[in-house]
């Protein structure tokens, strides 16, 4: 049995070998009378032996580095029941706990987890990362740094995209004016039609000029009159 398959149940005394876990929650193993049962994460709450710290005057210690003292002290395991005698045993055992931060039912409920591991012949240890799966933790976060890498090109690519399309967007409407110069010269051909009226005046010019030729003809008969004086 591992320690690190060790797990505290609130509301529930005692110990427990997790079995599996569940969405809903987990199937525990009691450590005291080897029951199993299915308890609900709804109304419970587990917490791992390993992922405990305890207060000290210091930095805060994980619970291994206390039950490690407890058992390498040789003092006399106190009666649990007795706050006074529990206090004094960790006085001597751990004398850096803070005592202002860690209750008489902490310290109680040390002594028992204690006894209860012992029992059981747990050893009292945390889980070591094995070599191998912190290669693959260093190869994953090589692989995650190469994909950044090759994410940023593509995104200034896209970018570059973009702004070209708004380039061309923008330079569409220019092609689009060319109809509209077309429309304009339309409209110039209808003011030239508007203007060819002004040619037929040309024979009107004609007959002025008829007009003139006349005119001389006139002053040609005026020596008749001369020639009866």
């Amino acid at each position: 049995m591992e320690y690190a398959k060790i797990v505290a149940v609130t509301g529930l005394p005692g110990l427990f070998e997790l079995v599996s876990s569940k969405s809903d929650g987990a199937i525990v193993r009691s450590l005291e009378d080897k029951s199993t049962k299915f308890v609900s994460s709804r109304i419970h709450n587990f917490s791992h032996l390993e992922s405990i710290e305890v207060y000290t005057v210091r930095d805060n210690v994980n619970l291994v580095d206390i039950f490690t003292a407890m058992d390498s002290s040789g003092e006399k395991m106190p009666d649990e029941k007795d706050n006074a005698a529990v206090k004094k045993y960790f006085e001597k055992v751990y004398p850096d706990l803070d005592f202002d931060r860690v209750y008489s039912s902490d310290m109680k409920k040390m002594v028992k987890w204690f006894g209860v591991l012992k029992s059981n012949n747990i050893e009292i240890k945390l889980r070591e990362a094995a070599p191998e799966e912190e290669l693959v933790e260093e190869a994953v976060a090589v692989e995650e740094k190469a994909a950044v890498k090759e994410e940023k090109p593509k995104a200034a690519k896209k970018e570059k995209e973009v702004a070209g399309d708004e380039e061309k967007k923008e330079a569409a409407p220019k092609k689009k004016a060319a109809p509209k110069a077309k429309k304009e010269e339309g409209d110039a051909g209808e003011e030239k039609k508007e203007a060819a009226p002004k040619k037929k005046a040309a024979p009107k010019a004609k007959k002025e000029e008829g007009d003139a030729e006349e005119a001389p003809a006139k002053k040609k008969a005026a020596p008749k009159k001369d020639a009866k004086k």
